[in-house]
């Protein structure tokens, strides 16, 4: 609890993953990718209960053996590539009601620490934010993109006289890591994103998010070396 509010995290792992099969209970570093972030949520100082939602058997004997609650299976409606996550973090809500704020970690992330779960909770309950999101600085700036238009013509995608490097501003993306929402704000706009939102910035070598063959091979090499 922080500052009298009861606060949920909540682990969202569904089965069927096409890019990497068996995704969130693959071997890395010696444990399942699920792992990972289970541990980050059970060493939070302000999380007050964490639970998964998955519709997996696996997954869930995987995520119960290394100490995450799973008060539910998720259902088959809830688990296909046509359903959100907003509707999963809905349905977590109403099988797990009584919480203030609800946490969503993704398995995907398995580089965030316990420790930007906490930032994030209080950089969103400090200011009275409904929601807060992780986010790291941008490789690439809008600023230098372009698209190629009519007789292969660069068009900005955002205009600007910006010359040099040292010129443009920040640029900052989702990294995917952690998101936060007052419970009863979250049902009822179905998102972490709105004009009130804020953002926690994470530094890039935490901010891995595993989609794909590479990106796995990157997170290795990054435990291997220790970085």
């Amino acid at each position: 609890m922080y500052q009298g509010k009861k606060i949920l995290g909540l682990i969202t792992a569904r089965g069927g993953s096409k890019g990497i099969p068996r995704k969130n209970v693959i071997d890395v570093g010696g444990k399942p990718l699920i792992a990972w972030t289970i541990e980050a949520a059970k060493e939070s100082k302000l999380l007050d209960r964490v639970v998964l939602s998955s519709d997996n058997d696996e997954i869930i004997q995987v995520a119960a053996s290394w100490g995450c609650e799973v008060p539910f299976k998720r259902a088959a409606d809830l688990s296909g590539d046509a359903a959100s996550s907003a509707d999963v973090v809905k349905d977590c809500l109403q099988r797990v009601p009584g919480y203030d704020y609800v946490v969503l970690l993704q398995p995907t992330s398995p580089l965030r620490r316990a420790c930007d779960i906490d930032q994030a909770i209080k950089i969103c309950i400090d200011n009275k934010a409904p929601a807060c999101v992780s986010m790291c600085e941008s490789n690439e700036s809008p600023f230098w993109m372009y698209s190629i238009g009519h007789e292969n013509r660069l068009e900005p995608v955002v205009p600007s006289n910006y010359n040099r490097r040292q010129e443009l501003p920040k640029i900052f993306s989702l990294n995917g890591a952690v998101y936060i929402a007052n419970a009863q704000w979250f049902i009822r706009h179905g998102s972490f994103i709105s004009d009130d939102t804020l953002g926690y910035e994470m530094p890039r070598k935490f901010s891995l998010d595993i989609d794909d063959l590479e990106d796995l091979r990157l997170l290795r090499l990054a435990l291997q070396l220790g970085d």
